[in-house]
């Protein structure tokens, strides 16, 4: 039996004062503050979480991370773990307004 093993990436990325750096599916996303001062908010989440250097977050929910630097911060970005967006309801996937593909095209 084999597994699949997903490699896990790190990465670091170095943000001036007030600027945002944006995770669209933070689901398995560790954000961790090497330097500096950051400010971590998810989509839809009351929470203020602010992280100051060797302090480290990791999202659970598909949800959109933002990380504000409150002064010129350097963070690590990782996926800890992976995760799969969940699939939409297959009704979702097809448009009411799109034929049946048939080898025709419409002229």
């Amino acid at each position: 039996m084999s597994t699949l093993s997903h490699p896990s990436s790190r990465f670091q990325v170095s943000l001036p004062t007030r600027s945002i750096f944006a995770v669209p599916d933070g689901a398995g996303v560790g954000i961790e503050c090497r330097s500096g001062s950051v400010w971590v908010t998810l989509d839809h989440d009351p929470r203020d979480i602010v992280l100051a250097p060797g302090e480290s977050f990791e999202a659970t929910d598909h949800r959109r991370v933002l990380v504000s630097a409150l002064e010129p911060s350097c963070i690590t970005v990782s996926d800890a773990q992976p995760a799969a967006m969940p699939l939409p309801p297959a009704t979702r996937l097809r448009s009411p307004w799109r034929l049946p593909a048939l080898g025709l095209s419409p002229a």
